[in-house]
């Protein structure tokens, strides 16, 4: 029988490790795809995961209960991927994201395999000049198809501030791949 959030939450401010060890089995592969979404790699996405549940664990006693687990956790995990991402080279002299080998799909029609690897490297490209907010408003809004609400509380913004933040993203993005637009048509 599978426990609550609420109630693995309150075994483990007792004490009970194993009732944390649930927690982090039942959201680590959530966090994961979100500190993925916003490193761009592996490796720096272990990284915040691993972060994210020492965060979680040492301030257990912080989360008030006011929210999901879920809500509170990825609050911590995209302020772990923020904090990765600003320490990072400015962002003029940083490496795009790794590319994740998109253009490997040729088969009966190179021609749209091509294109398809191109608008990946180009979405990964522009996801990666994004701001650290930006990238993360997007994602949670796009990829995780997170209500504005629980964007602005996982940001700690106010609701027009994150519904703002997505816009500039999708502005920006719509930007960097208008000519893949216009080449579709």
């Amino acid at each position: 029988m599978e426990v609550s959030d609420a109630a693995a939450v309150a075994r483990a401010r007792a004490g009970e490790q194993e009732a944390f060890q649930a927690l982090v089995e039942r959201h680590s592969r959530n966090v994961f795809r979100l500190a993925f979404r916003m490193t761009g790699n592996e490796e720096d996405a272990e990284d915040v995961v691993q972060e994210t549940f020492l965060k979680a664990y040492r301030h257990l006693a912080r989360f008030r209960g006011d929210s999901q687990f879920a809500t509170w956790l990825h609050r911590v995990a995209a302020n772990c991927a923020v904090d990765l991402l600003r320490r990072r080279v400015p962002r003029e002299e940083a490496r795009p994201f790794e590319e994740d080998g998109a253009d490997s799909e040729a088969g009966d029609a190179p021609e749209r395999a091509a294109l398809s690897g191109e608008i990946g490297r180009q979405v990964t490209l522009s996801l990666g000049r994004l701001s650290p907010m930006e990238r993360m408003a997007f994602v949670l809004r796009h990829f995780e198809g997170r209500p504005i609400a629980e964007i602005a509380r996982t940001l700690g913004l106010r609701g027009g501030a994150a519904k703002n933040c997505v816009f500039r993203a999708v502005s920006k993005l719509r930007r960097d791949l208008a000519p893949f637009l216009e080449d579709a048509r």
